[in-house]
């Protein structure tokens, strides 16, 4: 399929996501988080994807935010379907994916930007990356999930201070708060990401959907964490993936998973 906002490629059994509005910073349009959903959703069933990489066109930015020209007459009830339609197709469809997703932040991740790298189970950044949640200047504040997972992955205490601020972090205090993982010179940020998802890749593609379902879990209201964990555990031990696993071990041999 093709798409308007974005470029999409398969390699490796790699989907690489590149965000490409470059001429508006990436900035997220209806039409843009419409394809996000398309194509994410789509490469759940695709057996040739085994995971996931997102970044954004040009050196500036990841996505400097979402499209305000689109919102700035809306009232509330508008709002509030805006929010809840982009949290429940896009965000949460991408945290919840039990193939791995990894932001690769090439520059600015801001607003709804970095609440898109934030929805990805793993992040890394350029060193001149900054980031932010500026809603509040605007009279906002983040609606795609940015106040419940900035919380999560700094702590209250910063989280409240980047939201209530507006101010944004640059590399190096996102990676000493954990908001990111890994900050590279941007000339390595690709090979980081394609290395990091390779790694994953010579894992068990069951066990790692379970792991990330165990971890959210952990950050789900009305879901018990350890019990979803015992569940998920308890579920690898029916996976032939267990059994080739062990098997492999025992033989001293690399183990080929399947995925079932």
């Amino acid at each position: 399929m093709d798409y308007i906002n974005l470029l999409v490629e398969k390699r490796d059994r790699i989907l690489f996501i590149t965000i490409n509005r470059e001429s508006k910073l990436n900035a997220l349009n209806k039409a843009t988080l419409a394809e996000i959903h398309d194509v994410i959703t789509e490469s759940f069933h695709d057996e040739e994807v085994a995971g996931i990489i997102i970044t954004g066109a040009g050196q500036k930015a990841f996505v400097a935010g979402a499209d305000i020209s689109e919102f700035a007459d809306f009232n509330a009830d508008e709002g509030r379907e805006l929010a809840r339609e982009g949290q429940s197709k896009v965000f949460d469809v991408i945290e919840n994916s039990e193939k791995p997703v990894i932001a690769a932040i090439n520059g600015f991740a801001l607003g709804g930007g970095l609440e898109l790298a934030m929805a990805c189970h793993i992040r890394l950044a350029v060193s001149t990356a900054k980031m932010g949640l500026p809603e509040v200047s605007l009279g906002l504040i983040p609606g795609y999930g940015g106040t419940q997972r900035l919380s999560y992955l700094v702590g209250k205490g910063k989280a409240m201070e980047m939201i209530l601020t507006a101010d944004m972090v640059n590399a190096e205090e996102a990676f000493r708060t954990g908001l990111v993982n890994h900050v590279v010179e941007p000339d390595l940020l690709m090979h980081k990401a394609e290395e990091i998802m390779k790694k994953i890749m010579t894992r068990s593609p069951f066990a790692v959907g379970c792991a990330i379902r165990a971890v959210n879990a952990a950050f789900t209201e009305g879901q018990n964490g350890y019990e979803t964990e015992i569940t998920e555990f308890s579920n690898c031990f029916d996976s032939d993936d267990f059994r080739e696993g062990v098997a492999a071990f025992l033989q001293k041999r690399k183990a080929e998973f399947t995925g079932k």
